[in-house]
C-alpha cells in the first residue's frame, strides 16, 4: 500500500509517514495542496490513499478534494483534522471523501479506517458508461470527467438506467426498482425526475437519457425509436 500525505505540519507529517512505515506502508508527505498535486500529476506509481488536512495556507483540503475529483481521480480520500464538528464532517464525506478522522486518534483506528476504504473501493469498482462513471462507494457521478450534483434518488435513478443496459424501461420498473414501489400511484414521480435528470446530464455533454413513446426510457448516445 502507497500513501500521499498532505497536511502543512511538518511535525505531524513526521509523526505519520514514520507510524506508517512501521505498518509496513509507503507513503510521500506534501506540505500544501498545491505541492500534494504537483505530487499526483508527475507520480508514476499511484497512490491507494490520500490522507488529507482541511486547514492549509492558500488552499484548504476541501479545495484539494474538489480540484481532485473534478479532475476525474477517484483515489480514496480520509480528511485527518482537529475540525470535528458534524457539519464540518458532513461537508467532507459530501465533497467526496471516504471517511473523516479527528485529531488526536489512536494510530491504530486510523490504520483501521485506511484498510476499510481502500477495501471498500475495491470492492466496489465504479460503473462506466458511455462518458459516465457512477462512484457506487460515493455515490457520486461524473460526465466526461466532470462532477454532477445528484440527488441520492437521482443517482438511483441512473444506475438502474445504466445497469438496464440499453433497455428501455417502463414507468413501472422505475417506480419499482428506485422508490420500490410495486403499483402505479398515478403520478408523475418518475416524470419528474427524469427531467431533472436529463438537464443534468446535458448540460455536459449529449443527450443520453431518451423517451420511448408508449413504453418508457431508455440510456442510449442515440436517439430511441418513438
Amino acid at each position: 500500500m502507497r500513501l500521499l500525505v498532505v497536511d502543512d505540519d511538518p511535525k505531524f507529517r513526521s509523526y505519520i509517514s514514520t507510524g506508517l512505515a512501521e505498518s509496513g506502508i509507503d507513503s510521500v508527505t506534501a506540505g500544501d495542496p498545491a505541492t500534494a498535486l504537483e505530487v499526483l500529476r508527475t507520480d508514476k506509481q499511484g497512490f491507494d490513499l490520500i490522507l488529507l488536512d482541511v486547514m492549509m495556507p492558500v488552499k484548504t483540503g476541501w479545495d484539494l478534494l474538489i480540484e481532485l475529483r473534478q479532475e476525474g481521480r477517484e483515489t480514496p480520500v480520509i480528511f485527518v483534522t482537529a475540525r470535528d464538528t458534524v457539519e464540518e464532517r458532513i461537508k467532507g464525506l459530501k465533497l467526496g471523501a471516504d471517511d473523516y478522522v479527528i485529531k488526536p486518534f489512536a494510530f491504530n483506528e486510523l490504520l483501521a479506517r485506511i484498510e476499510v476504504a481502500v477495501r471498500r473501493r475495491k470492492a466496489l469498482p465504479p460503473i462506466e458508461a458511455f462518458d459516465l462513471r457512477l462512484d457506487l462507494v460515493r455515490r457520486q457521478v461524473t460526465r466526461a470527467g466532470k462532477a454532477l450534483d445528484l440527488s441520492p434518488r437521482e443517482f438511483d435513478l441512473l444506475l438502474t438506467l445504466v445497469r438496464a443496459g440499453g433497455e428501455t424501461l417502463s414507468r413501472s420498473d422505475l417506480l419499482r426498482n428506485v422508490w420500490g414501489i410495486e403499483f402505479d400511484p398515478g403520478t408523475n414521480v418518475v416524470d419528474v425526475h427524469i427531467g431533472r435528470l436529463r438537464r443534468k446530464l446535458d448540460r455536459q455533454g449529449s443527450a443520453l437519457i431518451h423517451t420511448v413513446r408508449g413504453e418508457g426510457y431508455r440510456l442510449g448516445n442515440e436517439e430511441a425509436a418513438v
